[in-house]
């Protein structure tokens, strides 16, 4: 290991900074331009980073084995404060000893605000946009102009179900219409209850379609919560033993002075890391250019997440810009239709989109593995012509042998992202994964 920098990043005290007592924050190992090889230490583990966070939103990866998922190479999981606090409520997993004990697994996790879910149930709904399908809206087919500048309201069935206010957000619950309160007290209490490692600020995620107006209007508002946070993650204490690491959330859409003075807001106050999240614009090129404002605004020390991307382009991207872990339900979802994720087709041409549709017919007699040189057990012992029958005849177990490998997959290709910046040749990973792609070879290239 080439160690140019290394330190356990963050800020002193009890703000949920580094604290090498207790084994937890960020340690940057190596750098090259903006890219880093770092290591986020907490309380269950270290987690090499760069790495990609598995989503398990209900406190597990569907139809997964915990064991298989890290079997897999998996590092940590990212779990739901919004869906945990409605079922089975942040209580119940606290009488466990925490979302660890209660979903079986000792390993990293982080868990979001509940933020997000004020979007998707919100301005998602209103404006047809999210995290995985049409994230990007100028790039898909076109939409109205930009949304008026107000915040989502409740309103009658099939509308938006979040209604946002100055001090809390109201919100109707998607599993059984009860009306409920978030506030940025409540999201950390939740949070301190569920006992994740790494926790998130609460925070409002605005619409690509979103005017300057109202993503002003909303980016203060966060920094008011993130502030709201704070103070009561320093006046709750850790419920299950062992320290957590709070990470502020930085907001501002893709409005390049609000993108920077949110980073550099956010970046004042003392949190443990710092995440990227909302509206990362209607392009790739757009969401470049937001982490282009907002990553140099950062603290150097702290970690680096950003929230709800994780395909191979953007991550290395993403990478090359400075940023250090990504989370996305992708690679689970997709493979849950039958998306398997692999880098080259039969004919050994790159995949322009990383993706095989196990669906299609041409599968059904094909004797081969998702990918020759994958070690996952799913590519050891079943056949692509297996997994296809599988999904075609409903049964469970494709999409779950398909998720292994997917996880896998993005496992196997971070651990050669983290090789190439040891090594030097990160640009040589970029050729090799992106080198059919020359826009996004070009937009990696350190």
């Amino acid at each position: 290991m080439n160690e140019e920098a290394s330190a356990l990043g963050g800020i002193g005290g009890s703000a949920g900074g580094a604290d090498p007592g207790q084994g937890v924050g960020f340690e940057v190992l190596a750098r090259r331009g903006e890219a880093r090889r770092g290591r986020l230490h907490t309380a269950h583990g270290v987690v090499e980073t760069p790495a990609f966070v598995g989503v398990g939103t209900q406190a597990t990866v569907k139809s997964v084995d915990p064991e298989r998922v890290r079997d897999a190479g998996t590092q940590v999981l990212f779990a739901n404060t919004y869906h945990l606090y409605l079922r089975p409520g942040a209580e119940r997993v606290a009488a466990h000893g925490g979302v660890h004990r209660f979903m079986g697994w000792d390993y990293p996790i982080m868990t979001d605000s509940g933020g997000f879910q004020v979007f998707s149930l919100g301005a998602s709904i209103e404006h047809g946009v999210g995290k995985v399908a049409s994230i990007f809206p100028g790039e898909d087919a076109p939409r109205a102009a930009a949304a008026a500048a107000t915040a989502p309201r409740l309103s009658a069935a099939g509308g938006s179900m979040v209604e946002v206010g100055e001090t809390e957000v109201r919100f109707r619950s998607h599993v059984d219409g009860s009306l409920h309160v978030f506030t940025p007290e409540v999201s950390v209490r939740v949070q301190r209850l569920l006992g994740a490692d790494v926790m998130l600020a609460f925070d409002e995620c605005t619409s690509p379609l979103h005017d300057e107006a109202y993503t002003r209007r909303s980016s203060d508002r966060t920094h008011r919560w993130a502030e709201r946070c704070l103070a009561t993650f320093e006046a709750e204490p850790a419920r299950h033993g062992y320290p957590q690491l709070l990470f502020g959330v930085v907001q501002g859409g893709a409005f390049e002075g609000l993108r920077r003075e949110s980073a550099r807001l956010i970046g004042a106050m003392p949190f443990g890391g710092m995440a990227v999240g909302g509206n990362l614009g209607r392009t790739h090129a757009d969401m470049h250019r937001v982490l282009e404002w907002a990553v140099p605004e950062l603290p150097d020390a702290l970690a680096r997440h950003l929230l709800g991307i994780g395909d191979v382009p953007s991550v290395l991207a993403a990478v090359a810009r400075g940023i250090d872990t990504f989370d996305c339900v992708a690679p689970t979802r997709n493979a849950r239709n039958g998306g398997a994720l692999a880098r080259v087709d039969d004919d050994g041409r790159p995949l322009p989109n990383f993706r095989l549709n196990l669906r299609n017919a041409r599968f059904a007699d094909d004797l081969r593995p998702i990918e020759a040189d994958c070690g996952c057990p799913t590519c050891r012992r079943f056949s692509r012509g297996y997994l296809r029958h599988l999904l075609k005849a409903d049964e469970p177990l494709g999409p779950q042998l398909i998720t292994v490998h997917n996880l896998a997959f993005m496992a196997r290709f971070m651990a050669e992202v983290r090789a190439g910046l040891e090594a030097d040749a990160f640009g040589d990973v970029v050729e090799r994964w992106l080198g059919h792609l020359p826009e996004a070879k070009l937009a990696a290239t350190v």
